[in-house]
């Protein structure tokens, strides 16, 4: 039953997700680690490795949709997020396997209360304003933010979509749908470092020994999120988002206040 519990819910936390464009991770560590009750460290690595699975389906699916040219034009805003993001997420992983999970939920706390105060405020961040920068200037902003987008990223085991598209967005005012698609080609490569280093440092033991369940989630949230991109016209995004955010900061709290759980 747990492996079936875990592809319902994938199925609901991504269909939520791509009702926003996102993938939905930062839903999915409160859940492993709260209602699952895995500890806190095995939680970030499997939701990395979920992550991972479903931003490389959502790139296959949007291959198919996205202008290719477009893209590539556009390759060397993916590389300088990049030169952050790789550094950002080596930096985090391993600061997540030195510290003790007391103040590890800390750190996560603030990450998760941070994340979900941006969801709250995306219809603002993704509006027509835009941050007129010189190129060195938006260089450097570009790897300053990708050092705390790869820093977040491997910390929670999210993608950072939520980060990534609006940082794309701002910097270099490109159209909302081509940050997307850039996004995934930050977030990979980035989550493939996150997963290098947790292999190093803590081993994959979390995902190897609960390798169905992982399956099974990750199963939910592909078909969660191709769902929610289906329903997309016909919700409130304002009022997900909204929604979404308050739900995380609740979550965060919750996660903060609970008792220490045992490792599986």
């Amino acid at each position: 039953m747990k492996n079936f519990y875990s592809f319902i819910s994938g199925a609901a936390i991504g269909s939520l997700g791509g009702l926003i464009g996102l993938g939905g991770a930062e839903f999915r560590l409160p859940l492993l680690n709260i209602v699952f009750k895995f500890d806190l460290k095995s939680a970030i690595v499997i939701n990395l490795a979920i992550s991972l699975v479903t931003v490389a389906f959502s790139l296959i699916f949007r291959a198919f949709e996205v202008d290719i040219l477009s893209v590539w034009t556009h390759v060397f805003i993916v590389l300088n997020i990049l030169m952050g993001s790789l550094y950002g997420s080596y930096v985090g992983a391993n600061l997540v396997s030195r510290v003790d999970e007391a103040m590890l939920k800390k750190i996560v706390f603030v990450f998760l209360l941070f994340l979900g105060i941006v969801l709250m405020l995306h219809s603002c961040l993704e509006s027509d304003f835009k941050l007129g920068f010189s190129p060195p200037i938006r260089f450097l902003l570009s790897v300053v933010c990708g050092y705390f987008i790869g820093l977040v990223s491997s910390m929670l085991g999210v993608a950072g979509g939520e980060l990534i598209i609006p940082a794309i967005v701002l910097i270099y005012g490109v159209d909302i749908k081509l940050a997307g698609s850039l996004s995934l080609l930050i977030s990979i490569p980035t989550l493939l470092v996150s997963l290098y280093k947790y292999h190093k440092k803590l081993g994959l033991d979390p995902i190897a020994n609960n390798k169905d369940f992982a399956l099974c989630m990750a199963g939910g949230s592909i078909i969660g999120a191709f769902l929610g991109v289906l329903l997309l016209g016909h919700a409130n995004g304002l009022f997900i988002e909204l929604f979404l955010g308050c739900l995380l900061i609740v979550s965060a709290f919750k996660m903060l206040l609970i008792k220490k759980r045992s490792i599986k």
